[in-house]
């Protein structure tokens, strides 16, 4: 169900935009949370609430859930702390740039799934989200995470243009790879293993015998046997004997045995050969320009990203047994406080 891919992956899988801060930042943080991240905290009751959706998907999907105290655990604790980090980071670039998420955003997004894939049927629904482990609550936490991303990622790129001049320099580097089609020709053959069987084949096709029926009765190449021998092959992707013999043969011409690294061919050309041709420019533009844009905008937005994390780079401290592994806690405040 493409509904599936609207979800997202269980917190055993989860993929950050970013990678985990390093940590170092020095402000203290309070007990009732697991990290603080620049003038915003990460409570323990939403670090607990993602690591118990995580069990909840293990279970539904009849996974093992690692056991507290193993690398395993460990390991999800810090996607964990990675993912919920990375929203306070973009929650407050957000606030900075006029961009949010309200609660009626989310309304919306899960209305518009509701009526996309379960035509408003909350009974399907409810039961899709129980078939995942999930639970409304925590596909809210989810899909506002989604949309603060989208919104960002528009207001970032919005600015991101590709010039004509562009689209031609990329049509003009890649126009023999990806916009010219190759010379062709429909053609069958038959391999045998020995020039002796090949030999005595073509004898037979000098008499008159059904080239389509010796293939399928006699060639190893499987592929094509079932077919008759019939294959269209392209200039240059054959190997150079096979290649050679079959794009020189007059149309309907018999080849004498030709031997190449996987044994001995008889070729028969089906049809005349088909011209190379290229796309013209003005077909691809547009296509181009889309591709360009959307990579342009990728990597736009990437750099944004990389920025936010440079930003927050002193501004995370963690609390004392919630330090992901890898962190560097020389400046890092971790000792339980009260505020």
């Amino acid at each position: 169900m493409r509904f599936l891919r609207l979800l997202p992956v269980a917190l055993l899988a989860v993929l950050v935009l970013v990678a985990a801060g390093c940590g170092g930042g020095s402000q203290s943080v309070p007990t009732d949370a697991v990290a603080r991240v620049g003038d915003d905290t990460i409570s323990k009751s939403e670090f607990n609430f993602l690591l118990n959706g995580a069990k909840d998907q293990a279970q539904a999907a009849k996974a093992t859930f690692p056991r507290p105290g193993t690398t395993e655990y460990k390991t999800l604790q810090d996607k964990a702390m990675a993912y919920l980090v990375q929203e306070k980071e973009l929650e407050q670039k957000g606030q900075d740039m006029g961009v949010a998420v309200t609660d009626k955003d989310v309304d919306k997004q899960i209305a518009s799934i509701k009526k996309q894939y379960f035509g408003g049927n909350e009974k399907a629904f409810q039961a899709q989200l129980k078939a995942q482990g999930f639970t409304l609550p925590l596909l809210r936490v989810y899909q506002k995470g989604n949309l603060l991303s989208d919104k960002l990622y528009k207001k970032v790129t919005s600015d991101v243009k590709v010039t004509d001049s562009e689209i031609k320099k990329y049509y003009n580097e890649n126009a023999s790879t990806q916009y010219t089609t190759l010379a062709s020709r429909d053609v069958r053959h038959i391999l045998v293993s020995s020039k002796v069987k090949a030999d005595a084949l073509e004898a037979q096709l000098k008499q008159g015998a059904d080239f389509a029926k010796l293939a399928k009765k006699n060639s190893t190449d499987t592929l094509s046997a079932v077919k008759g021998g019939k294959l269209t092959i392209q200039k240059g992707k054959t190997v150079p004997e096979f290649d050679k013999e079959a794009f020189e043969l007059k149309t309907n011409e018999i080849s004498p045995p030709i031997k190449t690294q996987y044994g001995w061919h008889i070729i028969q050309a089906l049809g005349p050969v088909k011209a190379a041709s290229k796309q013209p420019l003005s077909q691809v533009k547009e296509q181009i320009r889309q591709n360009l844009l959307q990579s342009d905008k990728t990597k736009e937005f990437q750099k944004w990203l990389d920025g936010v994390k440079k930003d927050f780079a002193k501004k995370v401290s963690y609390q004392a047994g919630y330090v992901p592994a890898g962190t560097s806690t020389d400046t890092v405040t971790t000792a339980p406080t009260t505020g």
